[in-house]
């Protein structure tokens, strides 16, 4: 990521495509990534555009990512999953969303399961 700290420009680009996902704003997203943005672009601390909208509760937006070739599995520098991400904040629909695109349920640090084991979310643990 060296270079992008080089280029403001690309830094201000990569920051919007980050914006996106925090917003689930889907449709420009995907636009995005058809024209070529990397599904799996990820910050500086390895949140990926899929960790985000994961965390910030848009199941579409994880499942055109996801569609797009996002890596559900894809931990961040902290060893978090989206999955983990998900279930730490309460949103079934993209746990549901996440679960159905293969993401493992034991990946990460803490994973997902024992996310939900801490907080105690029978729902999820189910």
């Amino acid at each position: 990521m060296g270079q992008m700290d080089e280029d403001p420009e690309l830094e201000a680009f990569a920051t919007r495509m980050f914006d996106l996902a925090r917003a689930g704003d889907t449709e420009t997203l995907r636009a995005y990534v058809e024209a070529g943005v990397p599904a799996n672009l990820s910050n500086s601390k390895g949140d990926t555009l899929l960790m985000l909208a994961a965390y910030h509760g848009h199941a579409e937006t994880v499942r055109m990512l996801v569609a797009s070739g996002a890596d559900p599995d894809r931990a961040n520098d902290r060893g978090q999953t989206p999955l983990a991400g998900a279930v730490f904040k309460k949103e079934s629909d993209v746990v549901r969303a996440l679960l159905e695109a293969g993401a493992d349920p034991r990946a990460g640090a803490p994973s997902a399961l024992d996310t939900a084991r801490m907080f105690e979310n029978d729902e999820f643990i189910q």
